[in-house]
This record gives C-alpha cells, sequence and structure tokens, in this order.
C-alpha cells in the first residue's frame, strides 16, 4: 500500500513538472518571436495618444509597405493596398495638421502606388500636388525629385511634349543649383525621351553627358577618401610627438621643482 502510494505520488509530480516544463518553453518560444517592422510599427500605434505620433507612424508603415517592388504579383497587390490606406491615413492627419511636409511626404507615396498600378490621372495629381507644395516653399530638391517623376509618368502615357518640358526645368534647376547627381538623373531620363522619339542621335549624347557626370562624381569621391585618409595618418603621426613633448615639458616641470 504504502509503495503504491508512493508511486501515485511520483507520477502525479511528473506530470505536473511535465506540464510546467511544457509552459515554460512556450513562454520562451512566445518571448523568441521576432516582430517585423510593420507589426512592431502597429504596436506603437495602438498605444500612441498624439495626433502627431500617429501621423508619423502611419507614414512609417505606409513607407513599410511601399517596399513591394520584388513581391509576388499576389504580395505585392496587397502591400499596395496596405500602402494606399496607411497613407490616406497619414493624409487626413497631416491635413488636420497643416503640416506640409508630411503632406508632401504622402502624396509622393500615394503617386509611387498608383503610377504602381497604372492608375495614371491619380498618380499624377497627387504629384502634382507634391511639386505645388515643393513651390510654395522654394524646395528646390524635392521639386526637382517631383519634375523627375512627373516627366517619367508623362512618358509613360505617350505624352512626350508636356515630359520634355518637365525635364528641361528639371535640368535647369539642377544646373544653377549645382545638383550634379540630379542632373545625371535628368540625363538618365533623357535617354529613355529620346529613345521613344526615335532620336538616337540625341539619345546617345545624353548617355555620354550622364557617364561623364558620373566618371565626376566618383573621382570626386575617391579625391575626399583619399584626403580623408591623408589627414586621419596625418593625425597618428602628430599625436606620438605631441605625447612626447608634453611628457618632456613634464618632466622639466618636475626638475625644475
Amino acid at each position: 500500500m504504502k509503495k503504491l502510494t508512493i508511486l501515485i505520488i511520483i507520477l502525479i509530480y511528473g506530470f505536473n513538472a511535465s506540464a510546467l516544463t511544457l509552459r515554460a518553453d512556450t513562454a520562451v518560444k512566445q518571448q523568441m518571436v521576432v516582430l517585423t517592422p510593420i507589426d512592431s510599427l502597429k504596436q506603437q500605434l495602438q498605444l500612441a495618444t498624439n495626433d502627431t505620433l500617429k501621423s508619423n507612424l502611419y507614414t512609417q508603415i505606409a513607407a513599410e509597405y511601399l517596399k513591394y517592388d520584388n513581391l509576388d504579383s499576389r504580395t505585392k497587390r496587397f502591400y499596395q493596398a496596405q500602402a494606399l490606406n496607411y497613407s490616406y491615413l497619414a493624409l487626413h492627419s497631416y491635413s488636420n495638421l497643416s503640416d506640409t511636409a508630411g503632406l508632401r511626404t504622402t502624396f509622393n507615396s500615394l503617386a509611387k502606388v498608383y503610377r504602381s498600378q497604372k492608375k495614371y490621372p491619380q498618380a499624377k495629381w497627387f504629384i502634382l500636388q507634391s511639386n505645388t507644395l515643393s513651390r510654395a516653399k522654394n524646395d528646390i530638391p524635392n521639386i526637382m525629385a517631383s519634375l523627375l517623376v512627373l516627366a517619367n509618368i508623362k512618358m509613360e502615357i505617350k505624352d512626350y511634349t508636356l515630359a520634355m518640358r518637365d525635364l528641361d526645368e528639371a535640368l535647369t534647376l539642377s544646373k544653377a543649383n549645382h545638383f550634379p547627381k540630379v542632373e545625371s538623373t535628368v540625363q538618365e531620363s533623357y535617354v529613355l525621351l529620346y529613345t521613344h522619339l526615335k532620336n538616337y542621335a540625341k539619345a546617345d549624347i545624353a548617355a555620354k553627358r550622364h557617364e561623364f557626370i558620373e566618371d565626376s562624381l566618383l573621382k570626386n569621391a575617391e579625391v575626399l577618401v583619399a584626403k580623408t585618409q591623408d589627414t586621419l595618418q596625418l593625425k597618428k603621426k602628430v599625436y606620438p610627438i605631441s605625447r612626447k613633448l608634453s611628457k618632456a615639458n613634464y618632466s622639466r616641470k618636475i626638475a625644475s621643482l
């Protein structure tokens, strides 16, 4: 009888211990689950009470959903729908806050999705809103960026004359304000435009200009890296000498005492 009681106790203890171990393992696994950036942002959104914070989180979530270029078609459509959803939420919020910078970012996001979906009237309207806000603030970099998007949309709908006008303005602004990287991108767009127009001579000129600017930028970057390395090497040489001089001066002070 005594042995039977002991056996029952052992069985009960073993069962409870196994249950506790299982619960512990489950808890550890749950803690080990890594949240995606989107999940993390959505958790923050649930806790947000400030309208400014909410609008920024809407924008960040939309930005994550905008990373759909290399996804399969089904997932891509889902991401596009979510990008639109959160962009419109951000748009409403920024509008209430009169936040023009936030509105411009949202207009750009909406233009990207609609362009991807080949909904060109909507894409064109939203990038025009972005361009208008940038002009109101004389924000040259964003004026140029919106002109490039606008030109590419117009090329896709075969409105080549208006696309040329946008590229010409972007080129003028890039040269006047010393934005060689933007000028290089404009030349790339000219290559595409002149190819559409079957003006291959001008397309070749634009391609060579693009390559020349890119080579110049690369050489300038290499020179800058070399100068930085020389400066670091000089500092390494000067530092030990300055330490030796400091020690020598310190020794003289001790000797004089």
